[in-house]
């Protein structure tokens, strides 16, 4: 029988045997500075990098916190050396590109525009510009403008540009993305009318994201009317600036309308609008509401923001912020019915009272879920907090009529879980707060206490609770102790059975009322 022979001439170079076409797509999945230092590996994979699709630069992954600014000031530099070698490399080269990301800090942000014109150039599917800070932040933000060649692409899908420094969008040009589907714009200046040209420019737009937006002062006459009417929308969020004190911000008076019927998520933090004309979101699942008060807005409760909330009175999934909470006040007598509301979640403040939550829930038949992110109110000083005709929703009850509606409304509740974040955390408060929107005095007590207070107001008038859970943000085992045992000897609950659980840092306790 003839013995087979194998014979080793050292290790195979497979990888170089691949077409050039798939080994840059192997690199493709390395930042793009690791891609290149594999080129002295083969002569052969040198020009590879010219015909890269997607280009990674993410200049965080090599600095060490520990460097001199001096030593980060002279990597930057080099950073972006490398960048534009690389964009000129493929130039030469005349390659498609798919992917442009960027991540870098300390560096001049307009230079970083200024590469944006020549990827689009190549046909670039994909921008992610991601500028934490730069090299010359001052005192007052730069609000670089866009490059107006991106408005025109033909090929761009997805658009994402952070940058701490703020950018401006202004084309007098129009608008035509066709391809378009994802734009995330933070820190970002344009006026009303520049908004409405950019939204009739996308005809594909499936996510739109405006964070931190400001107004731009415009030529066009008050009041602004802006219009948010995109059929293939999916996803909206829209903030205005809420920290970002470096820029002035115009505030116009806007009239806003949506009509988006095909909204499935929406995240919407600004003022209240001087006047919602039209609000059309007929399949949202998922809504979170940060709207609050102008200066002048306090003074006057009169705020009609019922067409709002009609316009959303289809969602799934609710979260309000305690000033969201507050404004819903205004819409007390007229709340809508939220007939497929299954989850609520609710954030509580101290500058904010109850009053709206006895008629919300009375308007969510089928509500099954109610969160708290806290337990925070406000109350009015050696009185109880509301009145006859707009009772609250909390533990401070001495007018006993007030109790009795507010026992009523629990007790018609359909809710079947209670989860409360942050439980016990009261922010060390004890103090005054003048609140102008009527003018009175109220006082902040808040302890632990009161925190129990309220949960046995729900164990005791809720019939359909199944589970109570509290999230105990406390290190101290006692604490936890000491609420576990006030709750189990609670002689009378509402519902037949009911879980209530205690999780905190160390301890995960859990008790059956039967």
């Amino acid at each position: 029988m003839g013995s087979k022979k194998k014979c080793f001439d050292g290790p195979r170079d497979i990888i170089s045997g691949l077409p050039d076409a798939l080994i840059c797509h192997i690199l493709s999945f390395l930042p793009t500075k690791e891609a290149a230092s594999t080129t002295v590996l083969a002569k052969r994979w040198k020009p590879l990098l010219a015909f890269m699709p997607n280009l990674d630069f993410d200049e965080s992954f090599y600095f060490d916190p520990l460097m001199t600014c001096e030593e980060r000031r002279k990597g930057s530099e080099s950073f972006m050396l490398f960048v534009g070698s690389v964009l000129t490399l493929q130039a030469e080269a005349n390659a498609t590109l798919n992917r442009f990301y960027v991540k870098c800090e300390g560096v001049d942000q307009n230079s970083v525009l200024e590469w944006i014109p020549k990827v689009l150039k190549r046909g670039v599917l994909d921008i992610d510009l991601h500028i934490p800070s730069s090299r010359g932040f001052g005192s007052n933000s730069t609000f670089y403008p866009l490059p107006s060649e991106i408005f025109v692409s033909k090929t761009l899908v997805r658009l994402k540009i952070q940058f701490q420094d703020g950018v401006n969008v202004n084309v007098e040009c129009d608008v035509s993305l066709p391809m378009l589907k994802t734009l995330h714009l933070d820190y970002v200046k344009m006026d009303t009318r520049m908004f409405q040209k950019l939204l009739s420019g996308c005809h594909m737009l499936k996510e739109l994201l405006l964070m931190n937006l400001i107004w731009e002062e415009s030529s066009e006459p008050e009041p602004c009317y802006v219009t948010v009417s995109v059929p293939t929308l999916k996803i909206l969020k829209f903030s205005r600036f809420e920290n970002f004190v470096k820029a002035k911000d115009f505030k116009p008076i806007v009239l806003w309308s949506f009509d988006i019927p095909n909204l499935v998520y929406l995240e919407y933090l600004d003022t209240i609008a001087d006047k919602y004309q039209h609000v059309r979101f007929d399949s949202l699942v998922e809504a979170r509401l940060g709207l609050c008060k102008t200066s002048k807005q306090i003074k006057n409760d009169n705020n009609n923001v019922t067409k709002l909330f009609m316009g959303i009175c289809n969602v799934k999934i609710l979260y309000l912020t305690e000033d969201a909470l507050k404004v819903l006040g205004c819409c007390r007598e007229t709340m809508p019915v939220f007939e497929n509301l299954i989850q609520l979640t609710i954030k509580t403040g101290l500058h904010v009272g109850w009053k709206s939550l006895p008629p919300l829930l009375k308007n969510c038949p089928n509500l099954q879920t109610l969160v708290f992110e806290g337990l925070n109110h406000i109350y009015r000083k050696r009185r109880s907090c509301g009145d006859e005709n707009r009772p609250c929703m909390c533990k401070n009850l001495d007018n006993m009529r007030v109790k009795k509606d507010i026992d009523a409304c629990l007790s018609s509740s359909s809710v079947k879980v209670i989860k409360i974040l942050n439980f016990g955390d009261t922010g060390d408060f004890c103090q005054f707060w003048e609140i102008e929107e009527d003018c009175e005095f109220w006082e902040i007590v808040e302890d632990v206490a009161d925190h129990i207070k309220q949960v046995k107001q729900f164990l005791e008038t809720m019939p359909d609770l199944e589970q109570v859970t509290l999230y105990y943000n406390t290190p101290q085992d006692e604490d936890v102790m000491k609420v576990f045992k006030k709750l189990k000897k609670l002689r009378r609950v509402a519902s037949a059975k009911c879980e209530v659980q205690i999780i905190s840092d160390n301890l995960n306790l859990s008790f059956t009322f039967r």
